[in-house]
């Protein structure tokens, strides 16, 4: 191949590689935009989520912190406990009756 034919040929190849510069960088200006755009959506999106447990955190922490809180546990504590008295599970003891020798 000869030199004599690329030389007047090197400002029009000059001309489509800085073409294709431009248009790789505007591609790429295109994609971090779009990734910049859905981060920041994602990024509200997690920003709610926090805001909604947080809220709930702190009715929980109230709840627990309220002095009702520890009377409700102990009237289901003694429910419970009524109810195994009243399901008959287990062996009798029979305490109130004397042995007999």
């Amino acid at each position: 191949m000869d030199l004599g034919i690329l030389i007047p040929l090197a400002p029009f190849i000059m001309v489509l590689g800085i073409i294709w510069l431009v248009n790789n960088r505007k591609l790429e200006e295109k994609r971090i935009a779009a990734t910049a755009e859905a981060s920041s959506e994602k990024a509200a999106q997690y920003a709610s989520q926090v805001s909604k447990l947080e809220d709930r955190v702190q009715v929980l922490e109230r709840i627990v912190t309220d002095r009702g809180y520890d009377v409700a546990t102990q009237i289901e504590a003694l429910r419970d406990v009524k109810e195994v008295e009243t399901s008959g599970s287990g062996i009798p003891l029979n305490l109130n009756r004397k042995e007999e020798a």
